[in-house]
């Protein structure tokens, strides 16, 4: 989600976006340890652990040594944490949060550190990755050993009231936007008055996952409709933060997806000309929006990997 996805978006919703609400603005240089243009993998680890990898690792240094997440370490301070993805779980961005792997395919041992953490909430799609596996494993079952209420659907979700939950509520990826509805702003909601009863506070990690993939698409009516349903779910998480006033909300992406330009439109007409350069991803910076408490923080130029430091010193995490 580059600044053109942002506009784009914007145009097509009459000139207005709920991001617009973040008085913070900065941009963050996302190239990955080994390349000019990073994948999700490695740019999900820079933010999530604070530092640059290699295309395709998760969770750990160019070295393959581990580095602890942000997420984890939230956890080991006595926070809650909660990840609410548009994507199958094991996909690289939310396992750059919570997994330690070499290679960003490996679903089925990504699928395995969701139970080496003691995230508490975690809603998406992969369900065969928890259940149907090559080893014969029963994930769902081993969360159930250890507490977990399993959600096959956004209704069984909405049903819960406390405690830890695993969202399994797609057999892969959920569906493009429209066809999914609401799942991601109604999960997140959620996810929020789930996490909101620790009296510590909580981290969370929310991705639109799918406006990546309108931008491999070349696709701009898709990348559109993905990012007006995170623009939803933003309105939401903002209305949380505005009314608590001791959350911050930092949104950002990990890279841009399709170079996507805008020569010409028409505002009145809600329309973007698209013009796409590549079907891959770019190196160029990428905005951060930030609201609440310390969001001055994220202002101005900056290294993906200084998310995590900022993060942690705000929550003064040991």
């Amino acid at each position: 989600m580059g600044l053109a996805q942002v506009y784009s978006a914007m145009v097509a919703n009459g000139n207005s976006l709920e991001l617009e609400r973040c008085q913070y603005v900065g941009l963050s240089k996302t190239y990955s340890a080994d390349n000019y243009t990073t994948d999700s993998a490695a740019a999900g680890t820079a933010m999530s652990t604070g530092v640059k990898t290699r295309n395709g690792m998760i969770g750990m240094g160019p070295d393959s040594v581990v580095v602890e997440t942000i997420l984890e370490q939230a956890s080991r301070n006595g926070l809650a944490t909660g990840m609410v993805v548009t994507c199958a779980l094991t996909h690289a961005t939310p396992a750059a949060f919570i997994a330690h792997q070499v290679n960003r395919e490996w679903n089925d041992e990504i699928a395995v550190d969701y139970l080496k953490t003691d995230i508490d909430v975690f809603i998406g799609g992969g369900k065969k990755y928890f259940d149907k596996r090559s080893d014969g494993r029963s994930l769902v079952n081993e969360l159930k050993a250890k507490d977990y209420q399993i959600a096959y659907t956004l209704d069984d979700l909405m049903l819960i009231k406390e405690g830890k939950v695993a969202g399994l509520l797609f057999d892969n990826h959920p569906e493009a936007m429209p066809n999914r509805g609401r799942y991601l702003p109604e999960a997140t909601q959620k996810a929020i008055d789930l996490l909101k009863k620790n009296k510590k506070g909580f981290f969370m990690m929310v991705e639109a996952s799918q406006i990546d993939w309108g931008g491999h698409d070349n696709d701009n009516n898709m990348i559109v409709r993905e990012t007006l349903d995170f623009d939803v779910t933003i309105g939401k998480v903002l209305d949380f933060a505005k009314k608590n006033r001791r959350t911050l909300v930092i949104i950002t992406a990990d890279h841009e997806t399709g170079g996507l330009t805008l020569p010409s439109g028409n505002i009145e007409k809600r329309h973007s000309e698209a013009v796409f350069s590549t079907g891959g991803h770019t190196g160029i910076p990428v905005p951060v929006f930030a609201f609440g408490p310390g969001a001055e923080e994220f202002t101005g130029i900056m290294e993906n990997t200084e998310f995590k430091g900022k993060i942690a010193e705000l929550l003064k995490l040991k």
